[in-house]
């Protein structure tokens, strides 16, 4: 499967976290937050004109920037709700 960041994903579109390309305080943050390598991510939605992206973890909903979201490698899923 092809890799990608979770901002490229669409909403619906369920993904497995690859990699966390981001500087040490984002990196601990992000893993106090729940993102793992491995761990299935889900994007809800995206706000327009680049705003921040909806990311569902779990059961916990998380928003992140955009910015943010092009650090996290993703090796998308064939799901889509």
């Amino acid at each position: 499967m092809p890799s990608n960041t979770l901002a490229t994903l669409h909403p619906g579109d369920l993904a497995t976290i690859v990699e966390i390309h981001a500087d040490e305080a984002l990196h601990k943050r992000l893993l106090a937050l729940g993102f793992r390598s491995g761990k299935q991510i889900r994007l809800i939605r995206k706000a327009s004109f680049s705003g921040p992206l909806q990311v569902r973890i779990g059961t916990t909903d998380i928003l992140l920037r955009l910015n943010e979201a092009a650090k996290i490698t993703v090796c998308q899923g064939t799901f889509r709700i």
